[in-house]
């Protein structure tokens, strides 16, 4: 997994918990790199795992939250720092369109190395999408947030359900979007 994403959790954690607990979850976690970590790097994805669960424990909010809402946080830092990904799409649902085709595309031109979920876009009509999610990693609650987040950057109210498909390991998660 990028570093970009475990910078940003531990800017999220600062954000929400203080500077204390970034401190306190590097301590409990004990990583040989102490928590240094580079936004271009790549790390194994069982870290934020281990950073997302030691944030459970010491905050007492469920780690599905923790995970949901710092999806919501990744999304307008992704809107921040590489707006022409958003700027260019006039829509919620045209920019989950591009995700897949487009923004992975070029992210694979400057990451080679990074392991990407997929995401797989249906639109039904003009007000519901269905966004099958697959991945190894099962952050299935993180994309619930990417897409969240992205809703509130389009200003569009959702409806966002979602059913696992793949049984027991939450690898393939199709979610509903419907636009209120």
């Amino acid at each position: 997994m990028k570093g970009i994403v475990f910078t940003e959790f531990l800017d999220y954690v600062a954000d929400c918990f203080g500077r204390d607990m970034v401190d306190d979850l590097l301590d409990d976690c004990d990583f040989s790199h102490c928590g240094a970590y580079t936004a271009v790097a790549t790390y194994d994805h069982r870290e934020l795992v281990q950073l997302i669960l030691s944030l459970s424990r010491q905050a007492g909010v469920p780690a599905p939250t923790i995970l949901r809402d710092f999806g919501v946080h990744l999304s307008q830092t992704f809107a921040r720092r590489f707006p022409f990904f958003f700027e260019e799409r006039t829509t919620l649902f045209d920019f989950l369109d591009s995700v897949e085709n487009t923004i992975h595309v070029e992210v694979l031109k400057l990451y080679p190395d990074a392991e990407l979920p997929r995401f797989i876009t249906n639109r039904r009509d003009d007000s519901v999408m269905s966004l099958d999610y697959h991945s190894s990693r099962c952050f299935s609650g993180l994309a619930a947030g990417l897409i969240e987040g992205a809703a509130r950057y389009y200003d569009t109210a959702i409806e966002l359900t979602q059913a696992t498909v793949s049984q027991g390991n939450a690898t393939h998660v199709r979610f509903d979007i419907t636009l209120r």
